[in-house]
């Protein structure tokens, strides 16, 4: 008898998948070396093998723009000491902005329905503008630039502007509170500061100058704050940001600093739950080549697709995001609430743009699931051919619902990576099919696989996701860590010289891969591991169960699990419906992962990007104080959790 989840959910067009650029990339593979790869497995082997050669052929597939060419592609083969691509010369944002005519490059939607169009030849000479303004300013290479603001396009042109002078540049989102930002922005010590007045979400107007300005105060690197009126709202002296994009005359020419292949471009921000925030500093070059690679071969974007991905500007999805623009389409930006001003919001968007590849979180799924949103009933979503999911685990129910309810036809590409690497070590693949609850495939070039406690490679049972050999996205060092101590502290001291990425995760017998969940929130009763996105998979097939957060407690000498829900309004934990949640926890997972108890709280925190704060509840059960409540985006939330057991 044929399990259930041994049938794929999608199978790929065989012609659709012959033309794709990742079949067109192993063709010249395959001419070049005189081999042929039998499964994508092989030929995944052959890009992990084989780093040098095939990053050397992701640079000359992905039409990389260089004034100088590589001498070497990989100096050494171990973290930390690995360098890609010396001898090379690029800029950033001259490849980003490659395109030069009227093919529109953004279409930018506030929540309040307000829509603005620019084309690739106006985000040029905007971009060209603001960085004659900031090298005016003093602004040079390694100087830092803080964007403190929503996603539309100034943010990304404060960017492309950053990284036209060689410029280091570091954004969050508008809702982060002030000590948020200043925990982050105060270790960085920007020179200048973008930020905006304000923003929307969910139908009201908040004003955030009051904490900009607190935070201007406390940054003494801060030399120029630079205001982007999304409200309207500047006072008499500010420097108005659309004024210094709209300036009088013609741009001047564009100057693309000419910078090393590891120059840095970004600093991002670890969540910062468990103190300050990790200041993680990535490469331009290493950036670039990743996620060209992700958006080119994996998922198969053009310069025909319009692509949507429902972000922020404290997310790095935005960064890579932006990084499409090198292909030559055209991006869809959206800011503010998602439900907003009706839970199908992002799908009317989706078809009045015709999106055709279309972002979001699993939560984002999980949500309008359960608000019971049905677009493949009420939405011509037809020139959607791809939906991407990421940042939690999408559990094989949400992989179904979009079957069933959204389109029969999408490719569901479900991602996993993150923040540390900018990008992904599990994705897509257009030539390959869809099994409920799994990720594809590890991404070309990327050395990913599960080892034991021991260290030991493990194939279709639980363990460690790691990384076994250094890619172009690893961070080029965390700032102000000239000794690498804490880079090595995040990755490296759980399996030497072997990146632990800290998700606990299996492979299967299709080649791909489940994420259970984070392994530092990991539950151990009785000494067996279980991973919570194991029991969240069951207990979230509710309809009354809107949400869970899982946690161990210690209790006894041992752990015992506890489980909290939020449940719909109306909705109450009777003494059938726990029954019957710990019966289906029985069935389909073990008994092992039965919780010990369950209750109700009415909101779980969450991090500034939408993930569960499982520690932060872990620590609140426990009576021992969250160490950085700012890095939350609803703080309040853990009062109820505290002395419920």
């Amino acid at each position: 008898m044929t399990n259930a989840r041994d049938v794929p959910l999608w199978r790929p067009d065989p012609q659709t998948a012959a033309r794709s650029q990742i079949a067109a990339f192993q063709r010249i593979v395959e001419q070049q070396t005189g081999q042929r790869f039998a499964s994508y497995a092989d030929f995944h082997r052959w890009s992990v093998d084989a780093r040098p050669a095939f990053w050397k052929g992701v640079w000359s597939t992905c039409d990389i723009v260089a004034s100088r060419q590589p001498t070497t592609i990989l100096t050494d083969d171990r973290f930390l000491h690995a360098r890609w691509f010396t001898g090379a010369r690029l800029n950033f944002a001259e490849n980003l902005l490659l395109r030069r005519d009227d093919h529109p490059a953004l279409i930018s939607y506030l929540e309040t329905g307000e829509r603005r169009e620019l084309s690739y030849a106006q985000l040029a000479d905007a971009t060209a503008r603001l960085a004659a303004w900031m090298r005016a300013c003093g602004i040079s290479p390694g100087d830092r630039v803080a964007a403190w603001l929503p996603n539309i396009p100034e943010t990304i042109i404060a960017m492309l502007a950053t990284a036209s002078i060689g410029a280091i540049f570091s954004s969050c989102s508008p809702d982060f509170g002030a000590s948020g930002a200043l925990d982050r922005f105060g270790q960085i010590e920007p020179a200048l500061l973008i930020a905006c007045d304000g923003y929307y979400y969910n139908g009201k107007r908040i004003d955030i100058r009051d904490k900009v300005n607190a935070v201007a105060r406390e940054v003494a690197s801060i030399r120029n704050t630079v205001w982007m009126p999304v409200l309207g709202e500047l006072r008499a002296g500010d420097t108005s940001l659309a004024d210094l994009l709209r300036g009088n005359g013609p741009a001047p020419e564009h100057r693309f600093e000419q910078l090393p292949f590891d120059h840095p471009l970004y600093i991002v921000y670890s969540s910062g739950t468990t103190g300050k925030p990790k200041c993680i500093v990535h490469g331009a070059g290493g950036s670039l080549l990743q996620h060209l690679k992700e958006q080119r071969l994996h998922l198969d974007l053009s310069a025909d697709d319009t692509l949507f991905f429902f972000t922020t500007a404290g997310w790095m999805m935005w960064n890579w995001l932006a990084s499409a623009l090198a292909i030559g389409g055209t991006l869809i930006l959206y800011d503010g609430s998602p439900f907003h001003p009706s839970p199908a919001a992002l799908f009317d968007l989706a078809v009045r743009e015709r999106v055709t590849v279309f972002g979001i979180s699993a939560k984002y799924l999980q949500s309008v699931e359960n608000h019971g949103v049905k677009p493949r009933q009420t939405h011509d979503l037809s020139r959607v051919r791809m939906l991407i999911s990421t940042g939690s685990t999408l559990p094989p129910e949400g992989f179904r619902y979009v079957y069933r309810d959204i389109s029969e036809s999408v490719h569901l590409v479900s991602m996993s990576g993150g923040t540390d690497l900018l990008s992904c070590f599990i994705l897509g693949n257009p030539t390959l099919p869809v099994y409920a609850g799994e990720l594809q495939c590890a991404g070309l070039g990327m050395a990913v696989a599960i080892y034991d406690e021991a260290g030991r490679p493990v194939r279709n049972t639980r363990g460690e996701l790691v990384c076994t050999h250094p890619f172009p996205s690893a961070p080029i060092g965390f700032w102000r860590d000239e000794d690498n101590a804490r880079y090595r502290a995040a990755y490296f001291e759980r399996f030497d010289g072997v990146w632990a990425h800290g998700d606990f995760a299996q492979t299967t017998p299709n080649d791909g891969f489940i994420i259970h969940g984070r392994s530092d929130a990991v539950l151990n009763p009785g000494g067996v591991r279980i991973g919570t996105a194991e029991i969240y998979r069951q207990v979230e097939t509710f309809p009354d169960v809107l949400e869970a957060v899982c946690i161990g407690q210690e209790w006894e000498n041992d752990t015992r699990v506890i489980l909290f829900l939020v449940l719909r309004e109306g909705a109450r934990l009777t003494a059938e419906l726990e029954q019957a949640i710990r019966g289906r926890i029985r069935e389909h997972a073990s008994p092992r992962h039965v919780p010990a108890v369950i209750l109700t709280v009415p909101d779980i925190p969450r991090t500034m990007s939408g993930k569960i704060a499982e520690i932060a509840v872990r620590e609140s059960v426990h009576g021992r104080p969250v160490k950085n409540t700012s890095a939350l985006a609803n703080p309040e939330a853990l009062q109820y959790f505290v002395g419920r057991l």
